[in-house]
């Protein structure tokens, strides 16, 4: 019996990568008005819902089966989770405040089996495969509807803007951050043909999805995301920094000759109202925030007179955490990163070639994410990429087959 449940792993481990396309459809549950279109059926949704919850069954006795295995975040991200917790109960909206928790345990314990079996038998595989080959239909879906103006809706809303089955260009353009990166990584290490073929794909398919996004945070984010691979690689630091510096440079000029193309230009102001309105909330909140999901709810009660009417979110990952974890929670979250960081230095001084190049264009992605959060809340990072993605990253660091 424990046998075959730790036969399933490659797939209780890769599903998941595959339906990541889909998780920005969960936001059709909610009652938030957000300026998008789902693409995808709420049927489906469910579906996708009902099936992440079966796999988390199955990963809850997979990660409690021996032999044990050390998980190297386990302590940032237990107080992450119990801060987010005494957030939600203290909070001004206990009950999105558990949906939020129930959501961030689910990728908790995908960090954890993802860190307990990716070295197991064909897991390594069906994860690059499963990522990789959604990744390509999500972007060919996204620049198809984008040619064809369909549908029309989702068109309008997005002023001709790629977003496929994202819901917001924002979204689509923080997907690509993270996998252009990884498809460039697979691309030149794989050893299976397919594998690399559908890698270069993704990698074509992906820069072409993130461009017809026009995300102006997506670009900068994804420029930071090359610079840090490049410089990190390079065997000439000084020449790696150059050249990354170039990169970025590079997008902040192509960002400023296009700043307001496809862009409703009344758009351009309405973060700041926002920011202020965080920064309000910090201040009456300031340990333990207003509670997950709670910013949208106080917002009406700080906003600045000329603000938007309603703010899902404080317009950047920061000031999110800040305003409905508090500093609290914001700590614990600073401590995963500095764990994470020191964790993924000392498996690099022991890495392989090929490791080394994979678990590096992984952080490479993740620091991308994290630019784009300066001035962006991505919900599929939060909630679909961020905690996987640092166990995927260490995993990769460490192992020297993607093959096995």
């Amino acid at each position: 019996m424990i046998a075959r449940w730790k036969a399933f792993a490659p797939f209780g481990v890769g599903i998941p990568f595959a339906c990541v396309p889909l998780f920005p459809s969960f936001i059709t549950f909610t009652n938030v008005q957000f300026p998008g279109v789902s693409v995808v059926p709420l049927s489906l949704a469910l579906a996708v819902l009902a099936l992440m919850f079966v796999l988390a069954v199955w990963a809850l006795v997979a990660v409690a089966l021996p032999p044990y295995t050390p998980v190297p975040l386990a302590r940032p991200l237990i107080a992450w989770f119990l801060a987010g917790i005494l957030s939600a109960v203290l909070g001004l909206n206990p009950h999105d405040g558990a949906v939020f928790m129930c959501i961030f345990g689910l990728s908790t314990i995908w960090h954890v089996v993802l860190t307990r079996y990716y070295d197991a038998p064909n897991v390594a595989r069906a994860i690059y495969w499963s990522y990789l080959v959604s990744a390509i239909l999500a972007c060919a879906a996204a620049i198809v509807m984008v040619v064809t103006r369909e549908p029309a809706s989702l068109y309008s809303i997005a002023n001709g803007r790629a977003v496929g089955t994202f819901v917001l260009p924002g979204e689509l353009a923080g997907f690509a951050i993270v996998l252009l990166p990884i498809s460039y990584a697979l691309a030149r290490i794989a050893k299976e043909r397919a594998l690399r073929i559908a890698a270069f794909v993704a990698l074509a398919l992906g820069a072409v999805a993130m461009v017809l996004t026009f995300s102006r945070t997506g670009w900068i984010g994804l420029a930071c995301a090359i610079g840090f691979f490049v410089a990190v690689q390079s065997e000439q630091r000084r020449r790696g920094l150059a050249v990354a510096g170039a990169i970025v440079i590079a997008a902040l000029a192509v960002v400023l000759l296009l700043f307001n193309e496809r862009h409703n230009p009344s758009e351009n102001y309405t973060r700041i109202s926002i920011w202020q309105a965080a920064l309000g909330t910090i201040n009456r909140f300031p340990l333990t925030g207003v509670g997950p999901f709670g910013f949208s709810h106080l917002y009406p009660l700080v906003r600045l007179p000329d603000g938007d009417e309603t703010a899902f979110h404080a317009h950047s990952l920061y000031l999110t955490f800040l305003a409905e974890l508090g500093i609290i929670g914001f700590s614990a979250f600073l401590w995963t990163l500095w764990e994470f960081g020191a964790e993924m230095s000392r498996r690099l001084r022991a890495a392989s070639a090929d490791a080394r190049m994979l678990g590096l264009a992984i952080a490479a992605g993740l620091v991308g994410t994290l630019v784009q959060g300066l001035i962006d809340t991505v919900s599929v990072i939060i909630f679909g990429l961020l905690l996987p993605m640092l166990a995927l990253a260490l995993a990769a660091a460490r192992s020297g087959s993607i093959d096995a």
